[in-house]
């Protein structure tokens, strides 16, 4: 029972702040509007398509994980937003909103100690709820990088 308290706390903290990276709140942090669509020469994102890109995979990962008859957005193109920028600011809101209502429950499932972490995710064919945490967590920390890059080039990271 201990091995399960330790794993979860530290699945919990990757998911919170990951510890050797920063978290999403602070990574969008200051980002103004007018920067949400804008993309540095010979980089192929905006802060837009990252934070939305990071929205719909991470829904998708936590449907997967709560509904066995979740259907995934078609590879690839329904795991990115079609433009480059928001409609507006709501958009945008909506977007960071999203994202973290969707990390907050995800991280009430690994949190909540009657979910077996190693169980097999009905509907999926060998997934676990721990490989799904770690997955949201990797892949969360490797965008949240590039979002941190973006910012830099465009001259809005505080250094």
């Amino acid at each position: 029972m201990k091995h399960d308290v330790v794993l979860r706390k530290n699945l919990l903290e990757l998911l919170s702040s990951g510890n050797a990276h920063l978290d999403f709140d602070s990574a969008v942090a200051g980002l103004p509007a007018t920067l949400h669509g804008a993309k540095p020469p010979g980089q192929p994102h905006t802060p837009w398509r990252l934070v939305e890109h990071m929205r719909i995979v991470q829904w998708d990962i936590l449907e997967f994980c709560r509904n066995p008859k979740h259907a995934s957005p078609k590879w690839p193109e329904g795991y990115w937003p079609a433009g480059d920028a928001p409609s507006d600011d709501a958009h945008w809101d909506h977007s960071v909103a999203g994202f973290r209502a969707d990390l907050a429950a995800m991280k009430k499932i690994v949190g909540d100690s009657q979910m077996d972490l190693l169980a097999l995710i009905p509907g999926g064919d060998g997934q676990t709820l721990l490989r799904e945490a770690l997955l949201v967590a990797d892949h969360n920390a490797f965008h949240l990088g590039q979002l941190v890059l973006i910012r830099r080039l465009l001259g809005v990271w505080p250094d």
